[in-house]
């Protein structure tokens, strides 16, 4: 691509993961998701870090996106360097030595009714 797609530092100010889910798993496992997009020629080093409201951040969380590929990011997998909490509002911050587009969806499965949400980040850059 001629001209890079995307930024190295994206905020999400809203995060939950609910404590149970209602159907199938893993598919219907209540979850947040960063869908994470590389459309450049060069591997990204993306770093994860969530903060809270009542404790120190965790993270950073370390992934390898290579290059031009997506990837989507199921926040209650990530377990190094400790699991995210359940129940606990929290918020991240996706950093990248490559510009990347960061997109966050939820999955609540917590009634038979589910609801899934999905937004862009904000790009700070």
């Amino acid at each position: 691509m001629p001209r890079p797609i995307g930024r190295r530092r994206w905020a999400i100010p809203e995060g939950y993961i609910p404590a149970w889910s209602t159907g199938p798993e893993p598919q219907m496992t209540s979850h947040e998701t960063l869908c994470l997009l590389n459309a450049s020629d060069q591997d990204a080093h993306v770093e994860i870090t969530a903060f809270f409201e009542g404790r120190d951040p965790c993270g950073p969380y370390r992934l390898t996106l290579p290059a031009r590929r997506t990837r989507h990011v199921r926040l209650n997998e990530l377990d190094d360097p400790e699991p995210l909490p359940r129940d606990t509002d929290f918020a991240t911050v996706v950093e990248s030595d490559q510009p990347i587009v960061v997109q966050h969806t939820r999955l609540d499965s917590r009634q038979a009714a589910n609801a899934l949400m999905t937004t862009l980040a904000f790009a700070d850059e």
